[in-house]
């Protein structure tokens, strides 16, 4: 160990094996990808915290999820496009573990917010005539601003020890961005105790949420079923099928990808990265769609804005002539 110089700075991979030729169609998919969850996303944060009517339970959990999505991708997809633009994949060793903490810290945080959005569903449609006494706007914040300030204290520690090894090898992460999963079997020393940390902790994060969504759905659909008539049941079945469509996509990859880096079986480099990927970025451009502008008050916020906008144009309009 001792001489053995220390990894200053890690270079990220992404796809390991493609080809110059791929290089700007996903450059240019990510950037579109980055481009429509910030447009798409700031949307959401900015309807909800300005206007009045949105001040409601369950637009704050759906806020809490855009500003977390807005900030993963912001962390990590401009390091991605920059990498197959300029070719700057490398980064330096506490931006890297800086990054990685974001990663898990915000990725804990939807995996919570999802949780506490189910568990809002299942009291305004199993309970409908106690949900303003049970699911206040002081307690969803209460909850929400725990889940920001609770979850960060579980991440630290695990950051800290992975910042505490020693890298001294080599230093190309199979990641498009630095994570515990591919940063740790870098290290040059036995990382036996911390794996086993963090993939208990992930599985506690992951899994706990998952069996409470999952409940919930079902119990949301078993009363709906019984009290619906037909069409009402079908629209609400549509309407659960998109939500668990997007929360399917965010858990059941991240326990796929968590579990094979415990056993000797690995998938392909591209392969993984590429289900890393689908899994990370798809819901964050799809949660502001399927969460919130599908939703009848935020539509009409919308058409309300787009009517006031178009009268204060032909007013603007109206005076220029005048004068």
């Amino acid at each position: 160990m001792s001489n053995q110089s220390t990894v200053l700075e890690f270079v990220l991979l992404c796809f390991p094996d493609l080809h110059q030729d791929f290089y700007i169609p996903v450059s240019i998919t990510m950037f579109l990808v980055y481009c429509v969850s910030l447009v798409a996303n700031s949307i959401v944060i900015i309807l909800i915290s300005h206007r009045r009517q949105l001040h409601q339970p369950m637009y704050i959990i759906i806020r809490n999820l855009s500003f977390s999505d807005l900030l993963f991708d912001t962390i990590t997809l401009p390091k991605i496009i920059a990498k197959y633009w300029f070719n700057a994949g490398s980064i330096s060793y506490y931006p890297c573990v800086f990054q990685m903490f974001f990663v898990h810290y915000l990725g804990s945080i939807d995996s919570l917010v999802l949780m506490l959005m189910a568990i809002d569903r299942y009291v305004a449609i199993c309970t409908p005539l106690r949900y303003h006494s049970i699911i206040t706007n002081k307690l969803v914040t209460i909850i929400c601003y725990c889940f920001w300030m609770f979850n960060g204290t579980r991440v630290s520690v695990i950051s800290a020890l992975a910042a505490k090894l020693h890298y001294c090898g080599p230093n190309k992460i199979k990641n498009c961005f630095c994570s515990l999963t591919f940063l740790i079997p870098l290290a040059c020393e036995d990382q036996t105790f911390l794996k086993t940390l963090s993939y208990i902790f992930a599985m506690v994060v992951l899994l706990l949420p998952l069996s409470i969504i999952l409940l919930s759905y079902i119990l949301i659909i078993i009363v709906v079923h019984s009290a619906a008539g037909s069409e009402n049941w079908q629209k609400a079945f549509y309407t659960c099928m998109t939500h668990l469509f997007v929360i399917g996509l965010y858990y059941v990859p991240r326990v796929f990808v968590y579990s094979i880096s415990q056993i000797a079986f690995m998938v392909d480099a591209n392969v993984n990265v590429l289900i890393l990927c689908l899994y990370t970025y798809i819901p964050h451009v799809a949660s502001p769609i399927i969460y919130c502008l599908r939703t009848k008050e935020i539509r009409s916020v919308l058409i309300s804005q787009k009517i006031f906008d178009s009268k204060t144009n032909h007013k603007v309009s109206a005076v220029q002539l005048s004068s």
